[in-house]
């Protein structure tokens, strides 16, 4: 079904009137519905008073800067909206901050408007493919893909949505590696990210499920991938 059937509801934060008018007109030709703010204080609003599929966030903004809203966005009003940063500020400390605060996608500017609605499309299908119900446990870590809750022990982890499909994949594999590009390809499709991606997720997925415990789960194999294990256990190749 297209999103024109879909009706999928995006909303775009960006004070570059030229850039906010391409982007939500072609998008809407597309058959999405846009709503668009100008200001970090205004779309942080819109955000969390409404239901959106996606979000499309600029970082440097008047009013609130976008690492601010996105950060009051994941850790005040808890939701999990995929969010896609779209800037100019393309250092790798801009791009791990971002995803460190929650983005699920970082496309720097200039860009192709037809990548923007190919990652946006990526964005919504993986937020739909989250839904499906399973639960798994690696020790004495479980995810409940239903709830989407994560806990470790008795406590309760937090992590970003590209954090939960990256720990889905591993959990599903246990205790065998899986390769980067394999984790690349299942979470964004043919449209790849740069290769600092995957390493900045997997870097802030194993701080919540490694760094409080004692017993190491999330392991980086060197140039193969990743596993999910105990460190006495011996991963197969994936």
């Amino acid at each position: 079904m297209s999103p024109a059937e879909k009706k999928h509801t995006l909303l775009l934060i960006e004070d570059h009137h030229d850039i906010a008018d391409m982007v939500c007109e072609y998008l809407e030709s597309d058959g999405y519905i846009m709503d668009y703010a100008a200001d970090g204080i205004t779309g942080l609003h819109l955000a969390v008073s409404n239901d959106y599929d996606a979000i499309i966030l600029d970082l440097s903004l008047p009013g609130m800067d976008g690492i601010e809203v996105l950060g009051k966005l994941r850790n005040e009003a808890k939701r999990t909206t995929p969010v896609l940063i779209m800037t100019a500020r393309d250092t790798l400390q801009n791009k791990i901050a971002g995803l460190d605060t929650g983005a699920d996608d970082y496309l720097v500017k200039p860009f192709d408007i037809r990548e923007l609605a190919a990652r946006i499309r990526s964005l919504i299908r993986r937020k739909q493919g989250l839904l499906s119900p399973e639960i798994l446990r690696v020790e004495d870590l479980q995810f409940d893909t239903g709830t989407m809750t994560v806990t470790r022990g008795n406590q309760k982890l937090k992590l970003t949505p590209i954090g939960m499909q990256i720990l889905k994949i591993l959990m599903q594999a246990s205790p065998r590696v899986v390769s980067r590009r394999i984790i690349e390809r299942q979470i964004w499709g043919d449209i790849l990210p740069d290769s600092d991606t995957l390493r900045s997720h997997v870097y802030s997925l194993r701080k919540s499920v490694d760094k409080p415990f004692k017993l190491q789960l999330l392991h980086t194999i060197q140039n193969s991938g990743y596993s999910l294990s105990r460190s006495d256990e011996e991963p197969d190749g994936n």
